[in-house]
């Protein structure tokens, strides 16, 4: 049975892949989001230390059972758009999982921010989503989402998925990404930075940045011009070290002079 729009991996090949590509140490404590019917849960908790597995459909409860029963394992009934991931004991070390494509961007960067101590992700996503999120400045995938993960991790498509290993066969195609943490989530300034700046894609940043923040466009142009980039720059074309290096700077000259 098919509950709430999920598709459930039916590939035992594939399932052994992903804990291969998840690249597991024995004291990592793993979080599992969309645990299913436990396929890959079982998996997981037999090569790390620990394993904290959410699942938002109670009717899943029977399958879950043996997975439940396990000693290592953590079982949270929930949505992990709401759950406070913070504070999970022990912390989880890293993240693998079957996304639900419906949420699969957010849960990514709510995890970048709310988990410091993630170091290394693998996750099927939709084949878009994987796009988007590995995306190059200049390409027509590359936005938001690409720079706040790109601040923050290191992004590599492992391996592309047929859809018919899964159950129900999905009509989009997959694929499963590696992130490797390299430093922490935007700041909330660069957070809204970047979506402000991508909010009109057609206009110039600085005019984008206009449209949320009224008097901005001075500033940000003059901050563009002295990092070396347009002043009439769209926001696809910097890259995500640029837009840190811009956030910086406009930060840093609002600042009120010292006496």
């Amino acid at each position: 049975m098919v509950r709430l729009g999920q598709n459930f991996l039916a590939d035992p090949n594939l399932l052994d892949a992903i804990v291969r590509d998840a690249e597991l140490r024995p004291d990592d404590v793993v979080l599992e989001v969309g645990a299913g019917e436990g396929v890959l849960s079982e998996r997981l908790a037999a090569v790390s230390a620990h394993l904290h597995s959410v699942e938002i459909d109670r009717g899943l409860e029977g399958a879950l059972a043996p997975v439940a029963a396990l000693p290592n394992v953590s079982l949270h009934w929930g949505d992990a758009m709401k759950a406070d991931l913070a504070a999970l004991e022990p912390a989880p070390t890293a993240m693998v999982a079957n996304l639900p494509y419906a949420v699969a961007t957010p849960l990514i960067l709510r995890t970048i921010e709310r988990l410091p101590g993630l170091r290394i992700w693998t996750v099927m996503v939709q084949r878009e989503i994987a796009d988007r999120l590995r995306a190059a400045p200049g390409s027509r995938t590359y936005g938001s989402p690409s720079v706040q993960v790109q601040l923050a991790c290191e992004v590599e498509l492992v391996r592309k998925v047929d859809p018919a290993v899964f159950r129900p066969r999905p009509r989009v195609d997959s694929a499963i990404l590696r992130l490797r943490r390299i430093g922490p989530a935007a700041d909330a300034a660069t957070h809204e930075l970047i979506r402000a700046a991508f909010a009109h894609r057609r206009k110039a940043l600085a005019r984008s940045l206009e449209h949320a923040r009224p008097g901005s466009l001075a500033p940000a142009r003059a901050a563009l011009v002295e990092l070396g980039l347009p002043e009439n720059a769209r926001a696809e074309t910097l890259s995500p070290e640029d837009f840190a290096a811009l956030s910086a700077k406009l930060q840093s000259d609002s600042k009120p002079a010292s006496p």
